[in-house]
């Protein structure tokens, strides 16, 4: 644990989910792999989009509709909607993306957290409340982690990602605590630390998923503190 300012009372803990409670890039790798498999074997135009294709659906989409960028899984699924226009009938687009984009969610939820972090959450849990602020769209109950949790905020059309302070003002008042007596845990420097600073959070950054060297970050915030594993946090409850 290395500290770069006090940490004061904390009387509840916000958490991204992404690479803080669990690796995030298997799980997403394994999730996509299962969608293209099921687009090859029903889709085939859909299945033969190169990367680039994929991209610029995206980018399209979120020149029409600028809040898609906040929102993951509404992003998947019209870029579902499009890439399906050459194998699928009109009136049929919007279900057989609906069933793609259920059958990606399924597999990219499909995995369970480490015996230490189930500890270490539900040991914070039995102290002060716990909230999720993430930008994904994982599916905690099918993890089975959202019983540690009294709320878990994702990103949406009307809920800006982070690093903007909306998920975090949220939070508060969902706490009905002043920002400085929460301290916000994550692994991304930017999107965590400065959006949680910013917002009047202490923070705690701690990434599952590499290497933590700050050398090797894009940084123009440093948290409160930085941890060598999660279960550290119970020393500030």
């Amino acid at each position: 644990m290395r500290f770069f300012r006090p940490i004061h009372a904390v009387r509840a803990v916000t958490f991204d989910l992404d690479d803080t409670l669990y690796n995030n890039e298997p799980i997403i790798q394994s999730a996509t792999q299962a969608l293209q498999q099921h687009l090859q074997e029903n889709f085939p135009h859909a299945a033969a989009l190169p990367l680039k294709k994929w991209q610029t659906i995206k980018r399209d989409l979120i020149k029409e509709t600028p809040e898609l960028s906040s929102d993951m899984g509404q992003l998947r699924l019209r870029s579902l909607q499009v890439a399906l226009r050459q194998d699928v009938a009109k009136a049929d687009i919007e279900r057989e993306a609906e069933n793609c984009f259920t059958l990606f969610y399924q597999a990219r939820s499909d995995f369970s957290l480490a015996e230490d972090v189930h500890q270490t959450l539900a040991t914070l849990a039995e102290q002060v409340p716990l909230i999720g602020i993430t930008n994904g769209n994982v599916d905690a109950d099918s993890v089975g982690f959202s019983q540690y949790f009294t709320h878990i905020l994702h990103a949406n059309l009307s809920r800006p990602m982070k690093p903007h302070r909306a998920m975090f003002d949220e939070a508060a008042q969902l706490c009905d605590l002043p920002p400085s007596q929460i301290l916000h845990v994550g692994d991304n420097l930017e999107k965590d630390v400065m959006g949680a600073h910013r917002a009047g959070f202490q923070t705690a950054w701690f990434a599952c998923n590499r290497p933590m060297n700050l050398k090797h970050e894009p940084a123009s915030v440093l948290p409160s503190v930085m941890l060598d594993s999660l279960t550290e946090l119970t020393h500030f409850i």
